[in-house]
């Protein structure tokens, strides 16, 4: 059995350290990373994420994220975020990672609210 966790904990370090392409190197090609609840991908593949993650996200000095919870399905590890920096207080998003052959294929954001 692979261990589903290990791309998703590397992506969160790599997010924390705001290293683009340690945290690139987690996802598939082809990743899809959805906003709930949308049903058309907000990103789709590498390009688009590191454009993203580049401009809006590892600009901001004070982003970070820590799991609060994370639980293993199958091939779905589902993560209770706290995400600092982003907003003027701290907000919690539930994410649900999917993983193919050591890689994030699929990421679902459902807003905590």
């Amino acid at each position: 059995m692979t261990n589903n966790t290990a791309p998703v904990q590397r992506q969160l370090d790599a997010y924390n350290a705001k290293d683009l392409a340690a945290f690139i190197s987690c996802y598939h090609s082809d990743i899809a990373i959805y906003r709930m609840p949308a049903t058309e991908p907000a990103l789709t593949g590498h390009d688009a994420l590191e454009a993203f993650y580049k401009t809006e996200r590892f600009t901001i000095a004070a982003m970070r994220a820590e799991v609060l919870q994370r639980m293993v399905v199958g091939n779905k590890v589902i993560d209770h975020e706290r995400v600092y920096g982003l907003t003027e207080q701290p907000y919690e998003v539930m994410v649900v990672y999917e993983v193919q052959d050591g890689l994030i294929v699929n990421a679902w954001f459902y807003p905590v609210e």
